[in-house]
């Protein structure tokens, strides 16, 4: 591995820690591992900067109960970096509060010379990963997965 390589290393062990222990009050160290003009984009969201990324980081303390990262997997190389992880959580104002809901993803990231993250873009199933687990809207996805099958 190059110095590339090497440098994108440790800011993945960095935004491991980061993400496994994130907390509403470690938002704010957001500008320390992102660049000021980082792209972020999910399922929901497509935004640059960091305030933008934090911002979406605010909202799932706000929607989601206890949230939690869980990194399974990583892939280091000089263009970047690949990790694979779970999201522990429960809706909060769902029925059944305190429900553990599981979201498995994937994100892809690229970084600075300074091992800043500049790129980073996670890869989620909505459907399968939420709105299959939503009451009504579970239901119908459900059924439509069923005909759908061969």
């Amino acid at each position: 591995m190059n110095e590339a390589g090497r440098r994108n290393a440790a800011a993945v062990d960095a935004l491991i820690t980061f993400f496994e222990s994130l907390t509403p009050a470690s938002l704010a160290r957001f500008a320390e591992l992102y660049a000021d003009d980082a792209f972020f984009k999910d399922p929901f969201n497509e935004v640059r900067g960091v305030a933008p990324i934090c911002r979406i980081f605010t909202h799932m303390f706000r929607q989601l109960g206890e949230p939690r990262f869980v990194v399974l997997e990583r892939v280091v190389d000089d263009n970047g970096a690949l990790l694979v992880w779970d999201l522990h959580f429960w809706l909060k104002g769902a029925p059944g509060q305190r429900q553990e809901q599981l979201i498995h993803g994937a994100s892809h990231l690229k970084f600075d010379h300074q091992g800043k993250v500049v790129w980073h873009r996670d890869y989620w199933d909505a459907a399968e990963e939420l709105y299959a687990k939503l009451p009504a809207i579970g239901w119908l996805m459900r059924f439509l997965k069923r005909k759908l099958a061969v």
